[in-house]
């Protein structure tokens, strides 16, 4: 008699203990380490006035900026993470972060806009390089099960760096000049950089069987389960990101609100984005499939009720705050999830996520502009997000699907041979 196939979706090879383990400070200070590549990503959205102003370019080549460190992500993490595998990891990480340091000054020092756009795809690539690194470092520290909890300090660390570096960025820009705030995120690299030597443990290249092989991890590709990964993740993110990138105008043009307002809302959105991570990391552990099916469909009902709501002020400030909660109440489960799916490709699984948010974060804000030219109003991003959050919905039941079968049979095979020893005992016997 075979066992039951398992009611509850997991993708942990073992039973989840009952008391929970204590995340080493080496994950906190990669997660400090992401507070500042996130803010240097992020922060161009609060200086491009002065920054156009004073490289004496347009606001959208100034914007260009912005899709050049996403480029960049996209590109670098794949490929340096294949470049650096038979690397120490600890030494990838300080190698990386000093990198992306010196990028932050040379922007800081860019006597032209071409100079400052180089800057920006270096320290695009050292983000993605150590992002995908980070990332891998994170789960080896922890057990299995805290996974899910390592992704979310990791995740919060760009959380906070919309709440506090962003803001805080742009303020800089506006009283000490935008050089300032490339000055203060170099700032935080050095501070990151001696906290990885400090604290990061010293890993040894493995020189057996275990060693990384680039073409053992490129299999991981062969598994439909690390594509529906990988589109789950980036269409989550362009959902998310077809609003955000235009919801300035959305709060000032549809709702209503004063400009000032818009720094506010920003920081609101912040807010929930911590408040959603924090909530991930707490359930995706035990709940993984749960914690993406739910926060991906709250998110897909909070954007297409702003896209009905939108005139009225109250409610886009309080959907706002909303999408930022659900929106990344799945980003830990997304990252773990690729991990447990990518088990024998770690650095691969940590740049396959990291160029699958930075697909998302560049196709969404595409799509929303396509549905803008259209003349549609900027009421449509919201109708845009929407559409492709439910997509990702979809591309989740799939993966669910295709995970249950694969249990399934799973547990009837290993009946079976149980139930069948046996046999071969008795006819050995007779």
């Amino acid at each position: 008699m075979s066992a039951p196939a398992p009611t509850t979706p997991s993708d942990h090879p073992a039973t989840a203990p009952t008391t929970r383990a204590r995340l080493p400070i080496a994950v906190y200070i990669l997660g400090l380490s992401v507070f500042a590549l996130g803010t240097s990503e992020f922060m161009l959205s609060g200086i491009l006035q002065p920054l156009a102003r004073d490289l004496g370019v347009s606001i959208p080549q100034a914007g260009l900026l912005v899709s050049a460190f996403a480029i960049g992500m996209v590109v670098g993490a794949p490929v340096l993470a294949a470049a650096t595998l038979r690397l120490p990891r600890r030494t990838t990480l300080i190698a990386l972060l000093a990198v992306f340091g010196l990028g932050q000054v040379a922007g800081a020092l860019a006597p032209s806009y071409g100079v400052l756009f180089a800057s920006r795809v270096i320290s695009a690539l050292a983000c993605a390089g150590f992002w995908a690194v980070g990332a891998a470092v994170a789960v080896s520290l922890v057990p299995v099960t805290a996974r899910a909890r390592a992704m979310a300090v990791m995740v919060g660390g760009l959380s906070i760096a919309n709440i506090a570096g962003v803001p805080a960025g742009a303020l800089l820009g506006q009283h000490a000049g935008w050089r300032a705030a490339f000055w203060a995120v170099a700032g935080l690299a050095a501070l990151g950089l001696v906290g990885v030597i400090a604290l990061v443990p010293r890993t040894a290249v493995p020189t057996g069987d275990d060693r990384p092989q680039l073409r053992r991890e490129l299999t991981i590709y062969k598994d439909a389960q690390v594509w529906l990964a990988l589109a789950a993740t980036a269409l989550n993110g362009a959902a998310v990101f077809a609003l955000f990138s235009y919801l300035s105008p959305l709060l000032t043009d549809v709702a209503g609100l004063a400009e000032s307002w818009v720094p506010t809302v920003l920081a609101l959105f912040g807010v929930g984005a911590l408040i959603g991570t924090f909530i991930g990391g707490r359930i995706a552990d035990a709940h993984l499939f749960g914690t993406i099916f739910g926060g991906i469909v709250a998110s897909t009902t909070v954007l297409t009720l702003l896209a009905l709501t939108a005139q009225s002020p109250f409610a886009a400030i309080a959907l706002s705050l909303m999408l930022g909660v659900t929106a990344f109440t799945t980003a830990p489960a997304l990252n773990a999830r690729m991990f447990n799916v990518a088990t024998a490709a770690p650095t691969l699984a940590g740049a396959t996520t990291t160029a699958a948010f930075n697909i998302g974060n560049t196709l969404g804000p595409w799509l929303g502009g396509l549905a803008i030219s259209a003349h549609w109003g900027y009421r449509s991003v919201a109708w845009t997000g929407a559409a492709l959050a439910a997509a990702a919905v979809v591309t989740t039941a799939v993966a669910f699907r295709l995970h249950r079968t694969r249990q399934h049979s799973r547990v009837v095979a290993s009946s079976a041979a149980t139930a069948t020893a046996p046999a071969r005992e008795a006819t050995k016997q007779h």
